[in-house]
């Protein structure tokens, strides 16, 4: 009888229950018996039966009552009760119906009658149990898919940011580069030219050391030995200058990488880099804020193969969060605490073995409670307060290290000591 349902026989008369348990028996069921109301509850606890025949007129609690009891249980509300009547005793089926039992049978009992009986609820029994456990399984598979439907969502939008955000660079960059190049080519003549007037005038006051009254009494109201010695100064700042626009200029195409293939072998410490100028100003001291130290320990690393503008995007969420956790916790310190341990970001790259590469991100602000941590990865989680953040950065973030590049992103933190990120990427793809 392997696998056979056991039956819970409740009845306070002996032979009754020898007769139900032989013809269960029969029919292949395990049998259990109690003899009143109180035992059965006990015993259907304990056993957990496919079915229960319960006797209505016993001692002590009557059928009803144990009924009523059985129901209200967690552990054996859904257990289907079938109750034992005689045909002499006047009984309330309804009342029985209605307390959650699913049928009645009557004494002396025909066997066949009985057995079919108890074939057909068990039956449905089953069917209702694997009913709910398919509605469960879907309601799993539907909660999956939703979440999948809203990670592609979200994915789509922050796709379209970036797009929007590449074609933005593009144009800005183009619309730069045009009269940026003019001046800067300019700049290279300027000096020249200056150079040869300088030499020219210096000729000049060599050739003609005395000259008359007015000229030079407008070289001492100009100040003319002041502005030779600044004209070239300033000439190499206005091309540093332009030269620091370029720069910018070119980090912010290379944070897009607006015309690069999805995956490409790329040097990591460029992304960072390009990353770092676009946040450079919050770094920078600001008026209820100490500038924040940025501490570089880069290793010798081999080009790796990644989408560059999504790892650029990574980086930006992260050093974002970090210099947003330290700007909360500056507002929580004193000036003498934040003089004694100053704000810093340390950025670490290494080498962990000839398949991948590691980048640690972490800061030395307040920390992230354990509670609101095992929820930072999850789409739409944020605790900042609205018009500050959207809270789907971190998930994009892990999303790209994760499944765009087969990689690791983890958090560490502790209250008080900081917040660490480690992103560990494969060298090939």
């Amino acid at each position: 009888m392997e696998n056979a349902d056991l039956i819970l026989v409740v009845d306070d008369t002996p032979a009754n229950l020898a007769i139900l348990s032989e013809a269960l028996n029969d029919a292949d069921f395990e049998v259990a018996i109690a003899t009143d109301g109180e035992l059965a509850i006990s015993q259907a606890k304990l056993s957990l039966p496919s079915l229960i025949l319960l006797d209505i007129m016993m001692p002590g609690i009557d059928g009803f009552e144990t009924c009523r009891r059985l129901k209200a249980s967690k552990v054996t509300k859904n257990i289907p009760i079938i109750f034992m009547t005689a045909l002499s005793d006047s009984i309330d089926k309804v009342q029985g119906l209605s307390l959650g039992a699913v049928d009645y049978v009557t004494k002396p009992f025909q066997e066949a009658e009985l057995i079919a009986r108890v074939k057909t609820q068990l039956k449905l029994y089953h069917l209702t149990e694997h009913l709910e456990e398919q509605v469960a399984e879907r309601t799993v598979k539907l909660k999956q898919a939703l979440e999948q439907v809203q990670q592609s969502q979200v994915q789509l939008i922050q796709s379209e940011k970036m797009a929007a955000l590449g074609q933005l660079v593009a144009g800005v960059a183009h619309e730069i580069n045009n009269p940026l190049n003019f001046i800067h080519a300019n700049l290279n003549h300027m000096e020249e030219y200056t150079r040869r007037f300088l030499d020219f005038l210096a000729l000049y006051q060599k050739n003609y050391p005395n000259p008359v009254n007015e000229i030079q009494q407008q070289a001492e109201d100009f100040d003319l030995e002041f502005m030779k010695s600044d004209i070239i100064k300033t000439l190499t700042s206005m091309k540093i200058g332009t030269e620091r626009i370029r720069e910018i200029v070119l980090s912010l195409r290379n944070f897009a990488r607006i015309d690069e293939a999805e995956f490409k072998a790329i040097d990591i410490h460029e992304g960072i880099e390009s990353t770092l100028i676009i946040l450079q100003h919050r770094f920078k001291v600001q008026p209820k804020r100490p500038e924040i130290k940025l501490i570089r320990e880069y290793d010798k690393l081999p080009l790796v193969e990644c989408s560059s503008g999504q790892l650029n995007q990574v980086f930006m969420n992260i050093l974002a969060n970090a210099i947003d956790s330290l700007e909360e916790a500056n507002a929580k310190l004193t000036y003498q605490k934040i003089e004694d341990s100053p704000y810093q970001i340390t950025i670490s790259t290494s080498l962990i073995d000839a398949e991948s590469v590691q980048i640690i991100i972490a800061d030395n602000g307040c920390g992230i409670p354990e509670y609101i941590r095992k929820y930072i990865f999850d789409p739409f989680f944020t605790t900042k307060p609205v018009g500050k953040g959207t809270g789907i950065g971190l998930s994009i973030s892990y999303q790209i290290i994760t499944e765009k590049h087969k990689g690791q992103l983890k958090c560490f933190s502790e209250i008080g000591q900081g917040t660490k990120f480690v992103i560990q990427i494969p060298i090939h793809q």
